[in-house]
């Protein structure tokens, strides 16, 4: 005779599992900013630098994923150029952006 399933437990243990990645996701997105030198920016210059980097053309994107590439292959210095002159009109120390009280002197 078949053991019965146990759904419960499947259902948890898939509920786990997702939450597992969900916090690996998240740590690796942290330490991907930190490793970037992207932690020195106002959390509003990042959030806006990342909603127009979804938004942007496949020309942009593509310039963009060559120095993300470059910069895991440890080309670091040359792919934080390359992605400063890509930056689409926005000067590199974000001086468009109004920095919240207080951080003005942070950037």
């Amino acid at each position: 005779m078949r053991k019965p399933r146990d759904f419960d437990a499947e259902l948890q243990a898939l509920t786990d599992r997702a939450k597992a990645l969900k916090t690996k996701k998240q740590s690796q997105l942290g330490e991907l900013v930190i490793s970037t030198g992207a932690d020195i920016l106002s959390i509003e210059l990042l959030a806006g630098a990342l909603l127009d980097a979804v938004g942007a053309d496949a020309t942009r994107k593509e310039t963009w994923r060559k120095s993300g590439a470059s910069f895991f292959r440890g080309d670091s210095a040359r792919a934080r150029k390359g992605a400063g002159r890509s930056a689409g009109g926005a000067s590199p120390d974000g001086s468009s952006a109004q920095p919240p009280a207080g951080e003005a002197d942070a950037a």
